[in-house]
């Protein structure tokens, strides 16, 4: 799906979930959080592409501990619904035996992608592993998998803007907006 016309790009935005300024306020307090948790631990960064780049972005401009960036991509939607399957696109290039690392996702759907992710990377032995997640959707789960630290909780919309998408778009919209057809 090729999107050329900007009314028809505005017109799918149904309404504002979690404003700009709501995110930058609870960005700071999670930038906070990492500080606080990790003062003096040699930290690893971890952001799941495409979703989380802007939240990982926004964060590490916050953070004030030195720390490290990895990335890792997935792929397991297709348009607004799960496949059902995880798909490892891009791995992580560092060793990460020796850091703390915290997983920087997007959203928590479903949890398959998330669970795929902590299973790989706990099996990379690092020195603790915890998730960090910008909104958590916890009526959808079905896989056991938690977040160590939630930013939002959404109800069962299909979100989009601030990194995430509907088909590659709206990853520039500076908010959380529900998608609609």
């Amino acid at each position: 799906m090729l999107i050329t016309d900007k009314s028809e790009y505005k017109n799918k935005i149904k309404r504002i979930l979690v404003s700009e300024e709501e995110i930058r306020q609870e960005v700071i307090k999670a930038a906070a959080w990492i500080d606080r948790e990790y003062e003096g631990k040699p930290v690893l960064l971890v952001s799941v592409l495409k979703g989380a780049f802007v939240f990982l972005s926004d964060i590490t401009k916050e953070v004030t501990i030195p720390c490290e960036i990895g990335f890792m991509a997935t792929r397991s939607y297709i348009g607004t619904e799960s496949s059902g399957n995880v798909e490892i696109v891009y791995d992580l290039a560092q060793d990460i035996s020796k850091y703390h690392v915290l997983i920087l996702e997007d959203i928590i759907d479903t949890g398959r992608t998330l669970k795929a992710v902590v299973d790989i990377l706990k099996g990379r032995n690092p020195l603790s592993l915890r998730v960090l997640t910008l909104l958590d959707k916890p009526e959808r789960r079905v896989a056991d998998i938690q977040a160590d630290y939630v930013c939002f909780t959404i109800p069962d919309h299909f979100v989009i803007g601030y990194g995430l998408d509907y088909d590659e778009y709206y990853r520039n919209l500076p908010y959380i907006a529900e998608y609609g057809e």
